[in-house]
């Protein structure tokens, strides 16, 4: 009986603890069946394999505009070339590949976040296939993989892609 007991409290444990992770909290790796990306490979990407500051604006949007959003009162937003081009023929989604790079200030120019979404073929389907994440100004990994609050805010603007940042189709 007091073996069964043990069992009993160790498999509920690990039901507990199985049913209580919330992937996308910046820790863990992608699900099962899902292209495998990191924050630390996409911050690799961004800085080291390419500069991101030296990729174009957002189309029409300069440097330092005023956000209503979470990522800062003033943003300067970074794209890859084939965003660019989907974006100024208002494709209405962005190619897989395609990088969106948010930079959040303060009101006073200090960098306060870096946010990234990045297009990855098969990651996450019922989202568009967006790869999430967010970095300190340090490029620390503070969230990565299919966010839920990223996804929860960037669903009203589904039908653009997840993008708030002017129409694109």
């Amino acid at each position: 009986m007091k073996k069964t007991m043990i069992l009993l409290t160790i498999l509920m444990s690990m039901f507990l603890v199985i049913g209580c992770t919330d992937y996308g909290n910046g820790d863990e790796t992608a699900p099962e069946g899902t292209a495998s990306v990191t924050g630390a490979d996409v911050y690799s990407m961004i800085t080291e394999d390419s500069d991101y500051r030296q990729w174009d604006l957002w189309p029409g949007a300069g440097e330092f505009y005023e956000s209503s959003g979470a990522h800062g009162e003033l943003l300067t937003t970074y794209v890859t070339e084939d965003a660019k081009i989907a974006i100024e023929n208002r494709e209405g989604v962005l190619p897989e590949g395609s990088i969106v790079v948010k930079e959040g200030y303060t009101s006073d120019r200090q960098l306060s976040n870096i946010v990234v979404m990045y297009k990855v073929e098969g990651y996450d389907p019922e989202h568009n296939d967006w790869f999430w994440a967010s970095y300190s100004p340090e490029g620390e990994v503070l969230v990565e993989g299919q966010v839920d609050g990223c996804i929860n805010c960037h669903n009203s603007a589904k039908d653009n892609d997840y993008l708030f940042t002017s129409d694109i189709g």
